[in-house]
């Protein structure tokens, strides 16, 4: 699909069709604003002229996320020449629809949920076979959450849906989109940098960062470093000036020097736009210890890099330690094999599950940092002068990255096997991930220790792998509901939610959902969990093995499944 058109080519309704230009109805782009419009009224605000009724993309999200998950084959895409190369989405091939729900925030988060709920309403009308929702949502009250009913509907209609886990980590327990229906997908690197070093005169240290800029320090030639705390204006809080804030710098103090700032409250484009208001040639910016190893690129008005919380310390001590600390910051270059990766994003949101603990999530991770994908042109997405060039890609960052890669393969996934129910896909791209990087060490967060499974959910995604998972793990609608009523809704709550359900007279318990992932939350001595596996493969033997726990003893009854032709299902049960 490549750079996303002004015009939206639709994709028909009859899915058989093999062109776009078909007499049926067509689907394309819609957007949905009742919802935002009705809140405006009733606080009696007037509608801002920034509230236009389309649905083009003025702030390059949806148009990344689209693009990420369905866009065409590009050769040589890049943003102002980095990362060049051929870019595609995860279905290539694949038609879109795209439903704007999303509007400029106004007293409000713009994202209605009236809205949302209108957008689902309309994706099942038009038969879509995969949503790739990357909005924030979460509630204990799934029946409040229109996220969670509106997914509700897609699965019931057969819709596989993704949906991000959140930008709030790495605190624990902090993910949304928690709902049992749903695909919860975290974000994790790439083995891709746009690399920026630190060079130090006359030392042999050379500090890794990354960022890109239109302008670069001559090679040669080293300037004044300078930490922003020691270049504070008078009128500053020290808080301020470490995070290179607006009028926190002494224009005095940082002519003609290279400013290391502390990354905090405002983005590196906005420190570089500081330092260069103030005088200054270079920008470093260097993590705080809950961000550790963990880097994003970001364009600047300046010759830029980000650095690691540990390289950071580096710097900091050889600035104080010398009379006429002196460095430089290296032109960027696109570096490929980074090592190790993936690594968990530090801004991923993280499990437990604080609604359901029984419940795993995230379900898998996937690439959210660095991704380069196709961008609006109603906009400057960079928000730097960039003279007369064309942003048709730009480097976005978060889970909203992270959750079309794994919607790419759920389509794949859907043509390949249009009998699988949206559980049966989730289930065959959990069991097929790894928790291994590329140098066959388990993942790690961005601290550089290892991960865990609150961290990755089942580990990050191998799309290749989950081509033919052999079993799966299978999910009905009715699960679901029953799923909700062991949470103690009642028929009432249930109407609202859905036609009639009737409850067993039982409860189930939530643990023997048929997830593809297992929590036991408040395990004493022992627990029995039952689990049902669907062969989807070739007729054979299936061996158990299991990795316990520390400090778990793990059974599984029976240890061999033999599948025959006439054997579709088996039971499993762990003690």
């Amino acid at each position: 699909m490549g750079p996303v058109p002004t015009q939206w080519r639709g994709a028909c309704d009859n899915h058989n069709d093999s062109t776009f230009n078909c007499n049926r109805k067509l689907i394309g782009a819609r957007y949905f604003n009742k919802g935002c419009l009705a809140f405006l009224a009733s606080i009696n605000i007037s509608r801002p002229s920034s509230l236009i009724d389309s649905p083009r993309d003025f702030s390059g999200h949806g148009t990344h996320t689209l693009s990420t998950g369905a866009g065409r084959f590009v050769p040589s895409a890049n943003c102002l020449g980095y990362g060049n190369g051929t870019a595609k989405g995860g279905a290539p091939n694949a038609r879109v629809a795209a439903y704007k729900v999303c509007w400029p925030p106004i007293h409000s988060p713009g994202c209605f949920g009236s809205d949302i709920l209108a957008a689902f309403d309309q994706a099942i009308h038009d038969r879509v076979h995969v949503l790739t929702v990357s909005l924030s949502g979460g509630n204990a009250n799934y029946f409040d959450d229109g996220i969670a009913i509106g997914a509700f509907h897609a699965v019931k209609n057969g819709i596989t849906v993704v949906c991000a886990a959140g930008n709030s980590g790495p605190a624990y327990g902090s993910l949304s989109n928690t709902a049992p229906w749903i695909i919860t997908v975290g974000a994790s690197t790439i083995d891709r940098e746009i690399q920026t070093d630190v060079l130090v005169a006359n030392t042999n240290i050379r500090i890794k960062g990354q960022s890109y800029s239109t302008s670069k320090l001559p090679g040669k030639k080293y300037y004044p470093l300078i930490i922003s705390t020691d270049a504070k204006s008078a009128n500053a809080s020290a808080q301020n000036a470490t995070n290179c804030l607006i009028n926190s710098l002494d224009p005095v103090k940082v002519k003609g020097k290279i400013v290391v700032c502390k990354w905090g409250w405002s983005s590196a484009i906005e420190n570089g736009e500081v330092v260069r208001d103030a005088g200054g040639v270079g920008l470093v910016v260097a993590n705080g210890p809950y961000s550790g190893h963990f880097i994003f690129v970001e364009p600047n008005v300046i010759p830029a890099t980000h650095v690691s919380y540990k390289d950071g310390i580096t710097l900091l001590n050889y600035i104080n330690s010398t009379r006429s600390p002196m460095g430089n910051i290296t032109a960027p270059q696109t570096t490929l094999g980074v090592k190790p990766s993936p690594v968990m994003a530090a801004f991923s949101s993280r499990g437990p599950n604080k609604y359901n603990e029984e419940i795993l999530k995230p379900d898998i991770v996937a690439p959210g940092v660095n991704i380069l994908a196709a961008i609006s042109e109603a906009g400057n997405p960079i928000g730097i002068d960039i003279g007369n060039k064309r942003i048709l890609f730009y480097f976005e960052t978060g889970t909203s990255m992270a959750c079309p890669h794994i919607a790419g393969i759920a389509g794949l996934l859907r043509a390949m096997h249009p009998d699988w129910s949206p559980a049966a896909i989730r289930s065959a791209i959990m069991t097929s991930a790894t928790v291994k990087d590329n140098e066959h060490l388990p993942i790690r967060d961005a601290n550089l220790t290892n991960a865990t499974p609150f961290d990755y959910g089942s580990g990050h995604v191998r799309p290749n792998h989950a081509m033919n998972p052999g079993l799966v793990y299978d999910l009905s609608p009715a699960d679901y509901l029953n799923f909700v009523c062991a949470l103690g809704y009642n028929s009432s709550q249930l109407a609202m939610f859905t036609k009639p359900h009737l409850c067993p007279d039982t409860p189930i318990n939530i643990e023997n959902l048929n997830y593809p992932s297992i929590a036991v939350p408040k395990l004493l001595n022992k627990a029995k969990i039952t689990r049902r596996v669907k062969n989807v493969g070739t007729i054979g033997t299936y061996t158990v093995r299991v990795e316990e726990p520390r400090g778990v003893s793990v059974r599984v009854r029976p240890t061999k499944i033999k599948f025959k032709n006439w054997v579709k299902k088996r039971s499993l049960r762990l003690c």
